[in-house]
């Protein structure tokens, strides 16, 4: 008896028309294995997927996919506006390999004056607005948040400590003498006073900035009158901060309040779309996207279903706008403004400022485009070198990096990174805590852990040809590279021959030249002696780069541990201790040393700590072992 062949193509399709309704709705195509290849929305989805019918009358890459069509699956919405919103949280979701993907899908970072405490902290957010208070951005960059945040303090002194920090001081911190927070924690400001200073912020982030700066001209003429030189001098300075602030950004909108800036640009097959955010009359950064497109699609279609995408979990600006007119420019207004549940306007500008924007947007794309294409052909040569120099079958697609990281056995740490023909892809980097019973500066049973966890759960999870659906980065490497000597290659030849891989895997082991001097590496491999690269050879650049890289990784992850373990707060210890209770109790008590010198009694009164808890920690700090 054999299986029966599963019907694919139009005839499938066929068979679904007949009961398709003349509504809204979306529509996915499922391939033989039960993989959905494709989702789209449609006005009508019987008219829609009528289309389909008639294979000879579509592109290529169409034909293909309809080919692969064994079942389809149908969602009905009561608008088409329902549709795309729902198109485009299927895609995000499902990744299908014939709609355009947004494969860099980040959380940008936000500026937060959070209002759920008597005197807001200023600070940075990114993710699940969870938090009671302000949200200003997005910003393209933790890096532009940071240098916002420094200037903004240096303008309104507002606080950035924690809470728990907040309630400990007894006398204004460091950030209070240089000028750079009101120190309400000491009432050197009243927390009326503070709220001024919240208020003129918010006024500013809201690009109300030039009232703020009438009112400190004001009050700093007034000081100088009144011969008050000190607190005309602060005024100036915030004054500056203020012009700092504002003077950020390469493009500046004098007319623009609110507003993203998408510009597309496509060469040598691939796409690249550039996003500028203005805030308050600001430019708050801009960054560079390469979504996934089939080469045959044009711009427009790239675009419309970039943005549809991009604003799936994101809550669009009152204005939005774009380099290439849209298909269907009113859907899209309709459904970005269904998301934001207020009105927002899609426009291609065609002269003025909002033009000017655009345009600068769009020769960032053809930049942005034109580095990344170099910089492949750059990577793919050197990865040919790989291959020649270290005799490999074929050109490598993913190399991964090892090295170690410890001070005397302590915070021991594994390091992996990974690069490809896109350069480092530091989405695949990994790091490993040493969690075995090993003797201190053991590298060689350090390594021995790390190879058989990465290995291990690559041979249980991914099978040999698997890919990563964004980046089209291999499951597998083809090479390893070890930061070691022989000693090190016969200690992960032992584990690789315990695990029998699947696939064939090249191990390569990089011990560090006389001196430690860098170009006389030595190279091990299976088969071959040690062998060094000429002094000025490209590849032995490359390679030293991957190690370097791997070694910067090791040591950073080791360090961060180490600080971890260092600034670790007594509270964290206690059983039935979390972010909660922890908080209520230094808001209490001010310190941990201060909860571990508390009575029963006092520990009892804390809001959050029952009888038991109060109870547990009270043992907890003063048991006699």
């Amino acid at each position: 008896m054999t299986d029966e062949i599963p019907q694919l193509g139009p005839e499938v399709i066929k068979a679904f028309v007949r009961t398709l309704p003349t509504a809204p709705g979306v529509y996915r195509m499922i391939d033989a294995q039960g993989e959905v290849i494709y989702v789209g929305k449609a006005r009508s989805l019987k008219s829609r997927v009528t289309n389909y019918t008639r294979p000879e009358a579509l592109p290529v890459r169409i034909q293909r996919m309809v080919a692969s069509t064994a079942n389809m699956e149908f969602v009905r919405t009561e608008t088409e506006s329902e549709a795309l919103l729902l198109e485009a949280n299927l895609i995000k979701r499902l990744k299908p390999r014939y709609n355009v993907l947004l494969r860099d899908d980040k959380s940008f970072p936000y500026i937060l004056i959070a209002t759920d405490h008597e005197a807001p902290e200023l600070t940075k957010h990114r993710g699940t607005r969870r938090r009671k208070g302000n949200y200003f951005g997005p910003f393209a960059s933790a890096t532009a948040v940071a240098r916002t945040i420094a200037s903004l303090q240096k303008a309104f002194l507002l606080r950035n400590c924690s809470d728990s920090f907040y309630a400990a001081r007894t006398r204004p911190c460091l950030q209070h003498q240089i000028k750079r927070c009101a120190a309400p924690c000491t009432r050197e400001i009243s927390v009326e006073g503070y709220a001024e200073l919240v208020d003129e912020a918010k006024e500013f982030l809201s690009g109300r900035s030039q009232g703020v700066r009438d009112h400190m001209q004001r009050d700093m003429a007034a000081a100088a009158e009144a011969l008050d030189f000190e607190r005309a001098a602060l005024l100036r300075d915030r004054l500056g901060a203020l012009a700092l602030i504002q003077s950020q950004g390469d493009a500046t909108a004098k007319s623009v309040e609110e507003a993203d800036v998408f510009a597309i640009h496509h060469e040598g097959g691939q796409f690249c779309v550039q996003v500028f955010f203005f805030r308050a009359f600001q430019n708050w950064g801009n960054y560079a996207f390469r979504p996934r497109a089939d080469s045959e699609l044009t711009d427009t279609e790239v675009l419309e279903a970039f943005i549809g995408q991009f604003y799936e979990s994101r809550t669009p600006p009152r204005l939005v706008l774009i380099s290439h007119e849209l298909a269907e420019p009113d859907l899209m207004e309709e459904a970005l403004s269904s998301r934001a549940e207020r009105k927002v306007y899609v426009e291609v500008p065609k002269r003025g400022e909002k033009r000017d924007l655009v345009n600068h947007a769009l020769n960032n794309a053809r930049e942005a485009l034109g580095r990344q294409l170099a910089e492949g052909a750059t990577n793919r040569t050197l990865l040919e070198g790989v291959a020649e120099v270290f005799g490999l079958d074929e050109v490598p697609r993913r190399i991964e990096t090892y090295d170690n990281s410890h001070i005397s056995g302590t915070n021991m740490v594994g390091a992996m990174v990974v690069a490809g023909e896109e350069g480092f892809s530091k989405k695949h980097y990994r790091t490993f805590n040493i969690k075995s019973d090993i003797a201190a500066g053991d590298d060689f049973g350090m390594m021995r852990e790390v190879l058989t966890r990465r290995f291990t759960r690559l041979t249980n999870e991914s099978d040999e040809a698997a890919e990563d659906e964004n980046t089209g980065m291999p499951d597998w490497p083809d090479v390893v590279f070890i930061d070691g000597g022989a000693g090190q290659m016969s200690a992960v030849r032992g584990v690789i021959a315990e695990m029998n891989l699947p696939k064939e895997v090249i191990f390569i082991g990089i011990a560090k030249g006389e001196e430690r001097d860098a170009g006389r590496e030595k190279f091990f491999m299976e088969g071959r002696e040690a062998f060094m690269l000429p002094h000025r050879d490209p590849v032995l650049y490359y390679v030293q780069r991957l190690r370097d890289e791997a070694h910067r990784f090791a040591i950073g992850t080791h360090r961060a541990k180490r600080k971890k373990d260092q600034i670790k707060n007594p509270l964290d210890e206690v059983d039935g201790i979390g972010p909660t209770r922890k908080r209520a109790l230094l808001n209490h008590f001010g310190s941990a040393k201060a909860v571990g010198r508390a009575s029963l009694q006092d520990l009892e009164v804390v809001p959050g700590i029952s009888s038991a808890m109060a109870q547990l920690i009270y043992d907890h700090f003063n048991r006699t072992d």
